[in-house]
């Protein structure tokens, strides 16, 4: 029997071990694991919402005089305009940090499996360190994982883009247009696969970037050669993960979204017919609020869960092709243990 001093056995592993060592680990480590998602969500949100908060104060004026015209008016452009900037202001800033908080617990779960693995005590700090320092490498390894994949489907509807200008400057019928339309969506489908084939490729180099501090480039070809001939288990299981992580996050979601929902009932119960942007806003904090904590948890478990299984997959392709058992086992100050 392999040794085992941490959450897994140093040896191949079955699809129970992997999961009895995301379980195992988030019973050791769950206060860093969840102390690190808790700060870069919850930091990720008070931005937000002080944004909002901003947005809000400097457009009241022009959101006051939209709001208080007729059916049968326009907005001015010097008050619709501010909104809009306003509103793309926000977008951009929970792009960006919800990039850098999911970045920070794609590097935080490696962070946590290293010494899991080797049954190592570790702290807040010492995860949040290490997970901060490798998240430019974690960024640039998920969007180019990210645009590699897509590769394949941009290809198909550039191609379908092209004939569309080509026919439509040739005079084509409608009817040409939607058939073009048709071989899109197909070209798509047929595509598809070669894109999952290429993200599940390149699933691992995440971990690879953690735990080899590794840059992006490099981690992608760790991945492409530690995946080559196990592709089937990793997508299989990969999958799997994904579908547990979804259903959870659906549930928990769930009691929230109904909260919510009774909040933003009562919030409108006390509208008056012509409400203005702040009762509005007061009505639908309720609902807005509860909606957006429901986010939070579930993302805890949507940026935690799939992850761990990814790395326990790494961990496990490179005890398999480069026998990382009996290394894990040295620096754990375990002695390897052999069968007769």
């Amino acid at each position: 029997m392999p040794p085992q001093p941490g959450v897994i056995p140093l040896g191949p592993l079955r699809l129970g071990d992997i999961f009895n060592g995301v379980f195992s680990t988030v019973g050791r480590h769950g206060k860093q694991l969840l102390g690190v998602g808790a700060a870069a969500y919850g930091g990720a949100l008070a931005v937000v919402v002080a944004a909002i908060a901003i947005a809000y104060s400097a457009t009241s004026d022009h959101l006051d005089r939209v709001f208080s015209l007729s059916s049968d008016e326009t907005p001015r452009t010097e008050d619709w305009v501010p909104i809009v900037i306003a509103l793309c202001a926000i977008a951009l800033l929970c792009l960006i940090t919800a990039v850098l908080s999911t970045a920070l617990m794609y590097a935080a779960v490696p962070a946590v499996l290293q010494e899991a693995v080797l049954g190592r005590p570790t702290t807040f700090s010492a995860v949040w360190r290490r997970a901060w320092a490798r998240v430019p490498a974690v960024i640039g390894t998920v969007f180019l994982t990210w645009v590699i994949a897509m590769i394949p489907l941009v290809l198909a509807w550039a191609g379908v883009i092209a004939l569309f200008i080509g026919l439509t400057s040739a005079g084509s019928s409608d009817g040409a247009s939607a058939a073009l339309v048709v071989i899109g969506m197909l070209g798509a489908l047929a595509t598809a696969p070669l894109a999952v084939w290429l993200w599940v490729k390149f699933s691992l180099a995440p971990s690879a970037v953690v735990f080899e501090n590794q840059g992006p480039i490099a981690a992608l070809r760790r991945s492409s050669m530690l995946v080559r001939g196990d592709w089937w288990r990793i997508f299989g299981i990969s999958l799997l993960a994904a579908a547990i992580a979804g259903v959870a996050s659906y549930l928990i979601q769930l009691p929230f979204t109904f909260i919510g929902m009774f909040s933003g009932m009562l919030g409108s119960a006390n509208l008056s017919n012509d409400p203005n942007p702040a009762s509005v806003v007061v009505a639908m904090s309720g609902y807005l609020i509860a909606i957006m904590i429901g986010q939070m948890v579930s993302q805890l478990i949507v940026a935690t869960f799939p992850p761990l299984v990814t790395g326990l997959l790494y961990v496990d392709r490179r005890i398999r092709t480069e026998n990382l058992g009996p290394v894990l086992a040295e620096a754990a100050a375990v002695p390897p243990r052999h069968t007769g």
